[in-house]
């Protein structure tokens, strides 16, 4: 199918992505399109303009900025994931990219752009969740920024305002001793998680974060749990969904295989970076 006709701006500068938002309430930005695009080509999203804002300067970058990495609305995947920074500051982040989509899509996916995007089937909304990350938007109403905890909302919805832009993402760092792993079961690599978990363990703290398990991403505090417990203890707090991909109690069984598998590697990275 061919998307239905749409407006189409390219904004130069950020105030400019900002003005023209303003103007026309059923407008979306497109940054990557990876997502936006196959569901304009559906016609399950049929905006009256598109602000494509692919030429903007200097929102391309990926920065360390107080101990974490800074990934700006432009930065592809396969930029973040090929970045050293990257992966010395924070490796869940690496971890997490290595499973994003097939390498065409990383190419031209945007790693905000998917945090945005808020999907709980994709991997970097997770990693933002766990790690306690933020967003920053741009808005008429000034810039602010929007802990990971707030930014959720429902199935691909999130607290994004429709005339805000999200101009960076940032992840805090590993402390020293952390460990983190990542882990997803799918038909086919590239694909769509059946269920995935990432692990964060630093000291006594152990959490958890899913995707393809709710309607939003969720994170899970399994600290204290003994290690025979830890896949029933993730699913007191979870309520695996069922869909055409799964039944509910397949998903509940690999939340079970994949918790004990990434809290453990999470423990032996901490044991390694120690």
């Amino acid at each position: 199918m061919k998307p239905a006709p749409f407006a189409y701006r390219r904004p130069g500068t950020i105030a400019e992505a900002v003005e023209a938002l303003a103007g026309e309430p059923n407008a979306k930005v497109l940054a990557g399109g990876q997502s936006l695009v196959p569901l304009l080509s559906m016609r399950l999203a049929a905006p009256a303009m598109l602000v494509d804002i692919n030429g903007i300067p200097g929102l391309d970058e990926v920065t360390v900025e107080d101990g974490g990495v800074r990934v700006g609305a432009l930065a592809r995947h396969a930029a973040v994931l090929a970045s050293p920074d990257v992966r010395r500051v924070q490796p869940l982040v690496s971890l997490a990219l290595a499973n994003v989509a097939h390498a065409t899509i990383r190419n031209r996916g945007t790693t905000v752009g998917s945090i945005v995007h808020a999907d709980a089937a994709a991997e970097m909304p997770v990693v933002l969740s766990l790690l306690g990350g933020s967003l920053d938007v741009e808005g008429p109403r000034g810039r602010r920024t929007i802990p990971a905890s707030e930014l959720y909302l429902g199935p691909l919805e999130s607290s994004v305002a429709h005339d805000e832009i999200a101009v960076s993402a940032y992840f805090p760092g590993l402390a020293a001793g952390a460990g983190v792993a990542f882990e997803e079961i799918a038909r086919r690599h590239g694909d769509y998680a059946l269920v995935g978990a990432a692990a964060l363990v630093d000291g006594d703290t152990v959490r958890v974060g899913y995707l393809s398990v709710s309607d939003v991403p969720t994170v899970v505090d399994l600290s204290g749990v003994a290690d025979d417990d830890l896949g029933e203890a993730a699913l007191a707090q979870l309520d695996p969904a069922e869909d055409i991909h799964a039944t509910a109690a397949y998903r509940a069984q690999l939340v079970r295989v994949l918790t004990g598998r990434v809290v453990r590697s999470a423990h032996t990275f901490a044991e390694g970076v120690r």
